[in-house]
């Protein structure tokens, strides 16, 4: 077992490039920070946070790294006077030598540690995510540490009044009794996740319902009806899918709790989260076309609002519709012994979350590194899965939403409709923050 230390002793043993004076930001690819990323995904993955609340993480931690390297780079602004209540980090007292690349990491990981509960799974990597860095000046070093601690000091200040707290303390959901209203799926029959997170302040919308999407279909057991045509596409698609198809669903499923049932035996398989997904996709993307550090950080809070506020304007109409599951229908009305290929998420259905986030990360992404950008996504390789060739960030997103479908968690409208309303939600961030000046 690795002994294990804390952040401060072990970034003190790591020391930059840079021997005196300001340290400008020209030192070496921002290759560290990807590091951090990804070791902030394993204590996310480790702990089990459910999609909106890993969003939230991400949302924080890559904030704290921008503001500190905008500090550093006057072709860059900040997010102060962007964003409510957002806070002036400009205006925290900081010393003439300061490395702004140490600084970022510092601030990264000091305050995505606090937002997770294994925070030692940041710590005890400490030394291999900051390797690069070898600063030979003390006061260079002294002052980046404390910079990045007083940015990462603020964030989290900042983060303390949106609400989370409140809605922790809330009561148990109530479902409703209503047809067509979600109810529990098996094999778990888990609780509502997140029932409260429209309650959840927002960065970019006005409001949890500002893009409100339209209604679904209603709910109408009739044969001929419009919901139960959906409903059969469900069972007919997913009774005779392709290897593609099922390769498709399984590399987008992001489920970071998967029940094992064997038996009497319950057991969870942790995997990534949606939007964990995506910030990999915008490392991978930002690493292959060779970004700089500024660049890299502004892909990183872009792609993070687009997925904070996409789990908080879907949740808000998940909890408003409360739909129900296809595989609740189909069990009733069609096969009772019927289970979808993906196991069944633990709340309501419309609309889909996958299609919402992904499309609003596609939208800011495409802005920040051009259409018609292809890449590969290795993102899945840890389970099990191949890498996947993309045409584009449109391209990718278009197939995470219709993996869904595929998987039979959903049902077309609540993917269609779903990814019109991330459409709105990144167009709508893209014209409220502004990263270069």
């Amino acid at each position: 077992m690795r002994k294990r230390f804390t952040l401060h002793m072990l970034v003190t043993l790591l020391v930059c490039h840079y021997v005196s004076g300001f340290a400008p930001l020209v030192g070496p690819s921002p290759k560290l920070l990807h590091r951090a990323e990804k070791n902030l995904t394993r204590a996310i993955v480790h702990d089990i946070f459910s999609p909106p609340v890993a969003s939230r993480i991400y949302l924080y931690a890559n904030v704290a790294a921008y503001e500190t390297l905008v500090m550093g780079d006057k072709n860059y602004q900040t997010l102060h006077g962007q964003i409510a209540h957002f806070p002036d980090i400009a205006g925290l007292k900081k010393d003439e030598k300061i490395n702004y690349e140490l600084a970022a990491v510092y601030a990264f990981l000091k305050t995505g540690g606090k937002l997770v509960f294994s925070e030692h799974l940041l710590t005890d990597s400490v030394n291999v995510i900051l390797n690069d860095f070898r600063e030979k000046d003390t006061l260079v070093y002294n002052n980046s540490i404390k910079l990045g601690q007083a940015v990462s000091d603020s964030i989290l200040t900042w983060s303390a009044k949106d609400n989370y707290a409140l809605t922790r303390a809330k009561r148990r959901y109530t479902y409703s009794k209503q047809k067509g209203k979600w109810t529990p799926t098996p094999p778990g029959f888990i609780d509502a996740v997140e029932p409260y997170w429209s309650q959840i302040r927002p960065v970019s919308l006005d409001s949890a319902g500002q893009f409100k999407p339209v209604a679904p279909h209603a709910y109408n057991t009739d044969t001929a009806s419009l919901f139960m045509r959906e409903v059969r596409e469900v069972y007919n698609v997913t009774g005779k899918l392709s290897k593609e198809q099922i390769l498709i669903a399984s590399f987008w499923d992001c489920n970071p709790f998967y029940l094992n049932t064997q038996g009497h035996l319950n057991f969870a398989t942790k995997k990534l989260s949606p939007g964990g997904h995506w910030i990999s996709i915008a490392g991978q993307a930002a690493e292959s076309k060779g970004k700089n550090w500024q660049e890299t950080a502004a892909a990183y809070v872009l792609t993070s609002m687009a997925l904070f506020d996409g789990f908080i304007s879907c949740w808000d109409e998940k909890y408003r519709s409360q739909f129900i599951r296809p595989e609740t229908v189909i069990n009733a009305y069609m096969d009772e012994k019927w289970r979808p290929l993906l196991q069944t998420p633990p709340f309501p259905e419309y609309t889909s979350g996958h299609s919402v986030i992904s499309t609003a990360a596609a939208v800011v992404l495409t802005a920040i590194l051009g259409d018609n950008f292809v890449f590969d996504d290795n993102t899945e390789t840890p389970y099990g899965l191949p890498v996947r060739r993309f045409k584009s960030f449109r391209d990718a997103s278009d197939e995470a939403a219709i993996s869904r479908l595929y998987g039979g968690i959903h049902f077309r409208s609540a993917i269609v409709n779903g990814q019109v309303q991330g459409e709105r939600i990144g167009q709508h961030l893209l014209s409220r923050i502004k990263v270069k000046r």
